[in-house]
């Protein structure tokens, strides 16, 4: 993979994970292709087209006040990346928390989001859902 490429799928790892911390779902699927599909996997099924997708993100930042990223890695591929990292939320009156998860999201040649799978520590994802 030449560094042109490397750099291109930097910049769009980068202003995909803008559109998450905007907390902007219409942002996040402004950045998918029509056809895109999203699975939290160990949490819901799969998911696919805009619509699906605007429903899906909202649903993330309402399950997950204050939702933040601590990125531990980013590893670019061949039209793909994959994000090893942290989510942090926090409920209103409560501490904050945080769970680690692993992403791996695919692009077309325009660079839009094709498919995004995220893997949850199951364990930790529901420790930190029920603390008190």
């Amino acid at each position: 993979m030449s560094e042109a490429t490397k750099l291109n799928l930097a910049a769009i790892a980068d202003r995909y994970a803008a559109a998450w911390l905007s907390h902007d779902p219409q942002a996040i699927v402004a950045l998918h292709a029509p056809d895109s599909a999203f699975q939290a996997h160990g949490r819901s099924g799969e998911v696919k087209g805009k619509a699906a997708l605007l429903k899906e993100f909202a649903g993330v930042f309402e399950l997950y006040p204050n939702f933040g990223v601590e990125v531990r890695r980013l590893l670019l591929g061949d039209k793909h990346w994959t994000l090893d990292w942290d989510l942090t939320f926090q409920p209103p009156g409560k501490e904050p928390r945080k769970f680690h998860a692993l992403d791996v999201v695919e692009v077309d040649d325009a660079g839009l989001v094709t498919r995004k799978d995220t893997f949850f520590d199951f364990a930790q994802a529901k420790a930190a859902l029920e603390a008190k």
